[in-house]
């Protein structure tokens, strides 16, 4: 192990995220370790948002405090780059499975995720406590799916817990502790903090504020902090549980109020002491600036202009950047699997979009013709945007819960998106002899010579392969007798609606128009 410089490189305390599928019981565990209850305060009962906190576990032998940070990721599927990016902050990594459920959907994605990141996991298999639990199917489940756990083909180490009972947590935290000693995790408490926009948003009352996770060095009240061109002054900081503090330091978790705008969510943040080096960063990131943010840009706008693609425009509104990033993602989701099973032909496209509640200014561009989809994700809307909407048309769509936004996007899609007519023939009848004539009705004798005739549906009058014009069959008689329909082979005697004059020989063409 290499040596490490007691007057900088100090040990730091562990950042762990805790992934796995929906419902496999990460936000209760976290609730069992910090003795809350945060699902209860969710709505649907599902993480929708990422959150960190700081838990003191003292070690059974030692008796010795240490600290970890927890990172708490959505499950559901939507949330994927949550999770991505709290994996890509986090030092250690904990795959939560139910003994109840076995492997998922999410379960495989998020050990994917872990893997590429390359960070140490430990999994816990949790529920044991429920009566349908069944730990040795789990495992045997986790090991088809190449995660090999210790004493089963494996290295990585597993706890199996009850994170409604508490058992097992305890020797989750040593292994965490343990995990984090092998692993050497260190910082240097004299550097100007860095690390990560862990999640940001916009306060009604105290404007915009994002949580962060200091990696490296310690950050002081009067400090400013930048990520790319936003900046904030460390003037008003709290800690996870919204405590005011002065000093922070790595492995914390820290809030801080006031950025000038709402920084992107993954992007690492340096801090500074005073506002030369301040400026000279922005400057020199300006300058750095990737041009392929226009040709991106381009690239997405030239997938627009397909001349048979109606688009389809969306207002979107959020609590967080993170719920703007899953909704993004559910929205791309659906134009891709739409026009993977239907003609390319409706897109929808976000044309503006923000943190915060739906203000007039966000009405103001909209006219009630244009028929843009304005939607509030978990955001309330001000009195003045009430009003204007309604002055002008507007429907605003509220939603909480991503998945059932997702199921209204998909029937907004089907039912705005433009149809295809298709007429199919259903049958063709040969007109043998005209029997009577008035302005607008006739009675003909016929026979059907492919398919069926159908009594009330409109056909085509055909002469020499030229529809002349169409009527409607008001009335069907097989052998003197009324019928719904007259099939290949049989004659029948009809009355039929049409301004056109049918004449014998000519053909008419039963069919139907279906939209797609």
């Amino acid at each position: 192990m290499e040596k490490i410089n007691e007057n900088k490189n100090i040990e730091r305390s562990p950042v762990v995220v805790i992934m796995g599928h929906i419902d496999h019981g990460k936000s209760t565990l976290l609730d069992y370790i910090r003795e809350t209850n945060i699902v209860e305060k969710e709505i649907g009962g599902i993480t929708q948002n990422t959150s960190a906190y700081e838990v003191i576990h003292t070690q059974t032998d030692t008796k010795q405090k240490k600290k970890i940070t927890f990172i708490d990721t959505p499950g559901h599927e939507s949330f994927s780059k949550m999770r991505e990016r709290g994996c890509q902050i986090a030092d250690i990594a904990i795959l939560i499975v139910s003994a109840e459920d076995g492997v998922k959907t999410q379960t495989i994605e998020a050990w994917k995720t872990i893997v590429e990141n390359k960070i140490p996991c430990i999994v816990a298999i949790n529920k044991i406590d429920k009566e349908n639990a069944n730990i040795e199917k789990t495992k045997t489940e986790l090991a088809e799916n190449e995660i090999y756990l210790e004493n089963y083909g494996g290295k990585i180490p597993f706890v199996e817990i009850s994170a409604k009972t508490g058992k097992g947590i305890d020797d989750l935290l040593s292994l965490i502790n343990i995990l984090a000693e092998m692993e050497n995790f260190v910082g240097d408490r004299e550097e100007n903090a860095s690390g990560f926009i862990l999640e940001a948003n916009l306060d009604p009352k105290r404007g915009i504020v994002a949580t962060i996770i200091i990696k490296n060095g310690t950050l002081l009240k009067g400090m400013t902090i930048v990520v790319e061109d936003s900046t904030c002054s460390t003037n008003i900081m709290e800690n996870f549980l919204g405590e005011k503090i002065s000093e922070a330091s790595f492995s914390s978790p820290a809030r801080l109020i006031g950025f000038s705008k709402i920084p992107k969510i993954g992007a690492e943040f340096k801090s500074f002491k005073n506002k030369k080096d301040v400026e000279k960063y922005i400057n020199d990131w300006e300058k750095d600036k990737i041009s392929n943010n226009k040709q991106d840009k381009q690239k997405q706008d030239n997938s627009f202009l397909q001349t048979d693609t109606k688009i389809i425009p969306i207002i979107l509104k959020a609590d967080i950047s993170g719920s703007l990033e899953a909704i993004e993602k559910e929205i791309n989701k659906i134009n891709y699997e739409f026009n993977a099973t239907v003609s390319k032909n409706a897109k929808f496209k976000i044309i503006q979009k923000g943190v915060g509640p739906i203000g007039e200014s966000d009405i103001k561009t909209i006219s009630g013709s244009e028929n843009i989809l304005v939607i509030g994700f978990n955001v309330k809307i001000d009195k003045s945007a009430i009003e204007l909407a309604e002055k002008r048309g507007i429907t605003i769509s509220f939603f909480d819960i991503i998945y059932k936004m997702t199921e209204w996007l998909e029937a907004e899609m089907e039912e705005r998106r433009p149809k295809i007519e298709t007429v199919e023939t259903i049958g063709k009848a040969k007109i043998l002899r005209v029997f009577n004539k008035s302005k607008e009705r006739q009675i003909l004798g016929g026979k059907t010579i492919e398919g069926r005739i159908v009594l009330n549906k409109t056909v085509k009058i055909m002469r020499r392969e030229f529809e002349i014009g169409r009527g409607k069959i008001v009335n069907l008689e097989k052998s003197k007798v009324k019928v719904k329909e007259v099939e290949e082979g049989a004659e029948f005697g009809m009355m039929i609606e049409s301004k056109m004059e049918i004449v014998e020989g000519d053909i008419i063409e039963s069919f139907n128009v279906t939209q797609k």
